[in-house]
């Protein structure tokens, strides 16, 4: 078993977190990808590229997913807000794959 790491600059996600017992070894602000090891799980709301960076490295990772309507886009949510709007974590696999039309 693994670190678990949840990576949010956003204080009302971190509560939201510890509110559902959701069990972390250390909260980070941004993902440095080089302490992802096999077995690691990483929770967050990464870029694909950074999913599939965490994937390759052998970690698991979790999404923290809700449905925000547009006029709390760019608002700090609290931990209350956050299961108000239905948060969740999903777990997702991505796989970088080589693009042809990038060659051009």
């Amino acid at each position: 078993m693994g670190n678990t790491y949840f990576i949010s600059r956003h204080p009302g996600a971190v509560a939201w977190a510890a509110r559902r017992g959701i069990p972390v070894d250390r909260t980070l602000d941004h993902l440095e990808i080089d302490l992802v090891h096999p077995g690691d799980t990483v929770i967050g709301t990464l870029p694909i590229n950074l999913v599939a960076r965490v994937c390759e490295r052998g970690g698991r990772y979790l999404h923290l997913s809700l449905s925000l309507p547009p006029e709390l886009r760019g608002q700090e949510l609290s931990a209350e807000t956050l299961e108000r709007l239905g948060a969740r974590l999903e777990e997702y696999e991505a796989v970088r794959k080589p693009c042809p039309e990038a060659r051009k």
